[in-house]
């Protein structure tokens, strides 16, 4: 069932996102300026609306990568991982910088959010070419 494997996908992303920016919230909240409360932590909180937003749009990638897949022939876990770093690599990531560009945000934050984007569609790529 293809829903099966873009919601297993999803996931994929999500949860690396979690350990990604888990890892990097210092630097990226710096880069990207987040208003934080007395604690340290984002002001106003991450509400349930903002991960459940988050996995909805990790679905509608992971669809898409999945679409395209299928269209280009991609059905093995190496040509999963490639076009998944290519789709992360030289469509997201690029997007994200000219955002940033425009943005005026320092590049520390573009690399930061384009390896996520580059290494979450990777692992996307992998899990729909597993099953």
């Amino acid at each position: 069932m293809e829903i099966l494997n873009v919601i297993a996908a999803a996931i994929a992303g999500f949860v690396l996102g979690a350990v990604w920016y888990g890892l990097l919230a210092e630097p990226w909240m710096q880069a990207a300026k987040v208003p934080r409360d007395e604690n340290g932590k984002p002001a106003g909180g991450q509400t349930p609306a903002v991960f459940i937003a988050t996995f909805g749009l990790q679905i509608v990638v992971a669809g898409m990568m999945r679409h395209v897949f299928a269209l280009s022939g991609i059905d093995t876990v190496g040509g999963g991982l490639v076009s998944g770093l290519g789709v992360g690599l030289f469509f997201i990531t690029p997007w994200i910088m000219i955002n940033n560009l425009y943005g005026v945000r320092p590049l520390r934050l573009s690399v930061i959010d384009g390896g996520y984007a580059t290494l979450a569609c990777g692992a996307i790529g992998v899990v729909l070419t597993l099953f």
